[in-house]
């Protein structure tokens, strides 16, 4: 188990518990239970306590958690029959993205995320889910693919942002964004996309203009990295904590802005403690916003579509 920064106290407690369970396996008449299940009693309660109320900053270090599950978990468990696809046709097939056809609860469905790897190997090779414009250009393929055989699509976002090298801006990157944004827009199925970690500046929005849009409780999404956002304001990335507060990034923050329909509660220590369940909650929840839009045509779907963004915003002002 990998332990964040701030949750060190509980890698202590944790530990104690199980150097005492180990030395009770080398030696059967040592009776440890009693001590290790106080432990364990206390390591819980500073579980609830340290999760009960995060700062956007600690936020954001449990959406980038290592072991939280990632877009090909949530593809292998929740969609069966899943073919990917490949490409956009035009330059090369881009890995931070990925996509194909699928079936969930054996409906129909296009999905489409961001992968950001799990070991060094698999990082670099998908650019720890950073897209290049081939990704977003596959994106809009497959959106496309969609709209004409009438299948709705599930994004999965999951991105620090797009990738700002030299050879995307040269393909065309900001090109690629708002063209994948537009055609979240333009097409005539049902959108549903899930912020599972990081929801990072324009990358996301390319995946997140979607009918209904839901975060996990302890993901972020926001127009800038708080790092990349206090090294502008301040010149300084170590006030990426006040940077955090400022963006009203947190899930919470979101809903009541009414940028976000709705807040998928996660496991008590967050995704990364219960893989599983949270991957069963995410994809309940997305049947339900599928089912919701049963029965809407293609002009109601992008009415509402063009009718939430327009409106975006206004509830937390009014409020």
């Amino acid at each position: 188990m990998h332990y964040l920064e701030f949750e060190k106290p509980l890698a202590e407690i944790e530990g104690k518990a199980e150097e005492l369970r180990a030395l009770a396996r080398k030696n059967e008449e040592m009776d440890v239970e009693k001590e290790a299940s106080a432990l364990d009693k206390k390591a819980a309660d500073l579980l609830r306590d340290l999760y009960k109320d995060l700062t956007p900053w600690r936020k954001c270090l449990v959406a980038r958690h290592p072991d939280r599950p990632h877009c090909q978990d949530y593809i292998k468990a929740l969609f069966t029959e899943y073919t990917p696809l490949a490409g956009d046709r035009n330059f090369a097939d881009d890995h931070a993205v990925m996509g194909g056809l699928a079936r969930l609860n054996d409906r129909p469905v296009v999905v489409i995320g961001h992968e950001k790897g799990t070991d060094t190997k698999s990082r670099i090779e998908r650019n720890f889910g950073m897209a290049r414009p081939e990704g977003y250009r596959k994106a809009i393929r497959l959106m496309e693919m969609a709209d004409k055989f009438n299948l709705p699509v599930v994004t999965l976002v999951d991105t620090p942002g797009a990738y700002p090298g030299k050879g995307a801006e040269e393909r065309g990157q900001s090109e690629a964004i708002a063209r994948s944004t537009q055609k979240c827009l333009e097409i005539g199925v049902p959108l549903i996309s899930v912020i599972i970690g990081e929801g990072g500046s324009g990358g996301a929005v390319a995946f997140a203009t979607a009918n209904r849009l839901a975060m996990l409780e302890h993901s972020v999404y926001s127009v800038i990295s708080p790092e990349g956002c206090a090294s502008i304001l301040w010149k300084d990335a170590e006030k990426m904590r006040e940077a955090a507060e400022a963006l009203r990034l947190t899930a919470q923050d979101l809903k009541k802005l009414g940028v976000i329909d709705l807040i998928i509660k996660e496991p008590q220590g967050g995704a990364q403690r219960a893989r599983d369940k949270t991957i069963a909650t995410v994809g309940r929840t997305i049947n339900d916003m599928l089912s919701g839009m049963d029965g809407m045509d293609r002009a109601t779907l992008i009415a509402d579509r063009r009718k939430k963004f327009l409106q975006m915003g206004s509830k937390g002002l009014a409020a």
